[in-house]
């Protein structure tokens, strides 16, 4: 329980409350940006199974490796793509905690 929490807290909860801290006027709009880093998921399609809940997402699935990781980086270092590469970090945090879990 304590690790859907974690996780999912991350990839939802953490977006939202940065968005209305730090995005005061436009909170929804940066919601909408600060959630929909979620679609990196969709490289889970290409693995066998599709979801494996003993498997750890960082550095197997494409958008999930430690290349992909340096571009999100990339992008939050720059001012015009920072929200974008912060909500990207932030899915990458959310599945590094996840990995913690994994017996």
């Amino acid at each position: 329980m304590i690790r859907f929490i974690a996780h999912y807290g991350i990839h939802f909860i953490v977006p939202i409350i940065i968005a209305i801290y730090f995005y005061k006027e436009n909170k929804l709009w940066a919601s909408i940006i600060l959630l929909s880093a979620i679609v990196i998921d969709i490289d889970h399609l290409l693995a066998t199974p599709m979801f494996d809940p003993n498997r750890c997402s960082i550095n197997f699935h494409p958008l999930h490796t430690y290349w992909a990781i340096g571009v999100y980086a990339l992008l939050f270092a720059y001012k015009k793509t920072r929200i974008v590469g912060l909500s990207l970090l932030i899915h990458i945090l959310a599945d590094t905690v996840d990995c913690y879990f994994i017996h």
